[in-house]
């Protein structure tokens, strides 16, 4: 798997991300990738074509735009993996309305911080505190589960599939976007164009990532390249559903 091929740990990645909320919260413009990357690379909030704050927007750092297929619906429950600004999760929680809850759960106690001021106001919209490898949330208690650019960064992939998995009721959904990398690419210029784009931990391929969700028990899975994150790597779709009648 890819995490084997890196030796940089979890919190590396927290404190990169805490890092970046640090400079947002200061009013900075947070960039995840090489300044040397032009292009689609850096989608953040151009994948958006919604009214939001201007500061949640400063500070997307996504690669897509989950909610274009996770078709929320009012009344339901939606959690987002590592929700760093909250854009999101203020976004799920307009969807869903006052009967549903938009949650966000990040490692980043500075990510959270901004989170928290981003949406503001919102009240339908909560933050927990955790890794996405260790979700605090009983089992089958999430409608949908999304994420925006976050799964590549995991160090134990299979592991946040099987959370993901667990706490989304029968029936429950999937909805993802995530940088992928082609089956055929070469080793180094696949590492290199990681390195650019700032997936440190490494990317899966689309059929890694379709093999994985299918042996974690998701059924309906689909794994959709739907542009150039540059070079070699792709902005990909992943949907996925739990099996069962919600």
């Amino acid at each position: 798997m890819t995490e084997q091929r890196t030796g940089i740990s979890r919190d590396h990645v927290v404190d990169r991300y805490s890092s970046l909320a640090q400079l947002a919260l200061a009013g900075g413009k947070p960039l995840d990738c090489s300044p040397e990357v032009a292009g689609d690379a850096c989608f953040g909030a151009a994948a958006y074509a919604e009214d939001a704050p201007e500061a949640a927007l400063r500070a997307s750092l996504g690669c897509g735009n989950p909610l274009m297929v996770a078709e929320l619906r009012p009344g339901e429950t939606v959690l987002d993996l590592g929700s760093g600004g909250g854009l999101d999760v203020l976004l799920s929680a307009r969807r869903v309305g006052p009967t549903g809850r938009a949650l966000g759960l990040d490692a980043s106690v500075e990510m959270l911080e901004l989170a928290r001021a981003n949406t503001a106001g919102t009240p339908n919209a909560e933050f927990l505190a955790g890794h996405i490898e260790d979700i605090p949330l009983p089992d089958a208690t999430v409608d949908v589960v999304i994420s925006n650019c976050v799964i590549n960064l995991s160090t134990d992939k299979p592991r946040v599939l099987a959370e993901a998995f667990r706490v989304l009721r029968p029936g429950g959904r999937l909805g993802i976007s995530d940088i992928v990398a082609g089956d055929d690419l070469d080793p180094a210029k696949r590492r290199e164009a990681e390195r650019l784009i700032g997936c440190s931990v490494g990317t899966l391929t689309a059929s890694e990532y379709e093999d994985l969700l299918t042996r974690t028990g998701f059924v309906d899975v689909a794994v959709r390249p739907v542009a150039s994150a540059g070079g070699p790597l792709h902005s990909a779709i992943v949907q996925a559903r739990r099996p069962g009648t919600a």
